[in-house]
């Protein structure tokens, strides 16, 4: 991708970026949402009270920590519009580190210059919940941008720095050890797929990792049968990652828990349509840049299709599949209370409008859900091998699983990670991606801004 297109689209990234955060200020001048619990916490800590601490904020101090750095070295005040300036600056660096975690799937060199974002990286990071929350004194874009900086710093193997990062990272959000593993899983796969032989004497033991869209059901049991004799090769890596889970399972003990402060709000429950959700939200917002990979939507269209319809035995293994989506939607759908009651989120309307229509409607959207889902197996497949993507929906489970809330946020980097690994998108592909997320990013901050309803508040994600 030319430098020159994605240093222009970051200019650019970057101005709108900053003009959007000054007319915010503007029109929201008093915390909004989560800001009354996040703006004080940060506020006791500008003041020195560190022993401070709001009973109701359930993820670890990150955010304000950097905040106070960023305090000290540019000696602002910590007043709202200033404070919104740490979520900004993350969102900033986003296309940076978006860009050396789009060429490591890419398996190309990344721009000689640190400060030289692709074009790909300018426009996954303008995806509409990153942007949207950039804003904000929320968690959500620093935790992001430490997930890829962990990733990326593991994929260079540089182990040791990723499991300081990953520590990091739990600072932001606790979910984020997931991302950790992840981040080691992911590098490890690569290594004993791209590393070679010694010359002379017999090789190292092989993983069986097959190419994905090549790979049979049976290629899951052979690869996990292989796995024993890899492991001397890549254990010493897990050293510092090690210690981060070490570190992380000190706190959990410490807390009683993973969730900090208010736990009767946050309570684990099983909520396997969670994932339903997720793939078709994925699907919505990504399809640019799924329908712009070599060979077009025609041809993704096809190999779908010969994936469920290609033979008896397809369409069977399928009608079981659905069956078994259904039990778990009717078993395992949580009408939870704030999203039946809170109706400053666009959540709250879909739920109602779509999903309550009518008690067939979401069992309608099961064929949907599937075709989706192997959309974009076929998609991220398509250059990788079969651990290599399933790693991902691996890791996804336990983040997605136990949240009772459907909440967009949730999907934040899910998301990314997963689009970061559509290494074919063509320019054409990326340009329509960007206008998608422009179009979006500009009706939703534009209804946050100046469509406040009086006895509702403000509508966001």
């Amino acid at each position: 991708m030319s430098s020159s297109l994605g240093a222009t689209a970051f200019v650019f990234f970057g101005v709108l970026s900053v003009v959007t955060l000054k007319e915010l200020n503007i029109q929201v001048t008093e915390p909004y949402m989560d800001e009354p619990f996040h703006v004080p916490q940060v506020q006791a800590y500008c003041n020195g009270d560190w022993s401070y601490w709001d009973p109701k904020i359930t993820t670890p101090p990150g955010l304000y920590i950097l905040t106070i750095l960023l305090k000290t070295v540019f000696l602002f005040k910590c007043r709202l519009p200033t404070l919104r300036l740490t979520p900004l600056l993350t969102l900033l660096l986003l296309p940076l580190a978006a860009t050396r975690l789009l060429c490591y799937h890419k398996r190309v060199r990344p721009p000689p210059s640190v400060l030289t974002p692709t074009l790909d990286a300018v426009v996954l990071s303008a995806f509409p919940i990153a942007w949207f929350f950039g804003f904000l004194y929320y968690t959500d874009v620093p935790s992001l941008l430490s997930v890829i900086v962990t990733i990326v710093a593991a994929s260079q193997g540089k182990h040791s720095l990723a499991g300081l990062l990953g520590i990091i990272s739990c600072m932001f959000r606790q979910t984020n050890i997931i991302w950790v593993l992840y981040a080691y899983g992911s590098s490890q796969l690569t290594y004993l797929r791209f590393r070679r032989a010694p010359s002379g004497g017999s090789g190292p033991a092989k993983l069986h990792d097959p190419p994905a869209l090549a790979a049979e059901p049976l290629d899951l049991v052979r690869s996990i049968h292989s796995a024993p004799g890899i492991l001397p090769d890549i254990l010493p890596a897990f050293t510092p990652y090690a210690l981060t889970l070490a570190s992380f399972g000190g706190f959990v003990f410490w807390n009683g828990g993973i969730v900090l402060g208010d736990k009767s709000n946050h309570m684990p429950s099983l909520h396997i349509p969670q994932l339903y959700y997720f793939i078709a939200f994925a699907t919505i917002v990504g399809w640019p840049a799924l329908v712009s990979g070599d060979g077009g939507w025609k041809m993704l269209v096809r190999e779908v299709q010969n994936r469920i319809l290609g033979s008896r035995r397809r369409m069977l293994v399928h009608v079981a599949v659905s069956v078994a989506m259904g039990l778990s939607i009717k078993v395992f759908t949580i009408h939870h209370p704030f999203l039946l009651s809170d109706n400053r989120h666009y959540t709250f309307y879909v739920w109602r409008r779509v999903f309550l229509l009518h008690p067939i409607i979401p069992y309608l959207l099961i064929p949907g859900y599937i075709v989706c889902a192997w959309i974009w197996f076929l998609r991220v497949g398509r250059e990788q091998t079969l651990l290599q993507t399933l790693l991902l929906p691996l890791c996804t489970l336990p983040i997605l699983l136990p949240t009772p809330l459907l909440e967009p946020r949730y999907f934040l980097v899910p998301y990314v990670l997963m689009r970061a690994q559509l290494v074919d998108v063509r320019v054409w592909g990326l340009l329509l991606e960007g206008i998608w997320y422009g179009a979006i990013n500009a009706g939703t901050m534009y209804i946050f801004l100046y469509k406040e309803r009086e006895g509702v508040g403000r509508f966001l994600w």
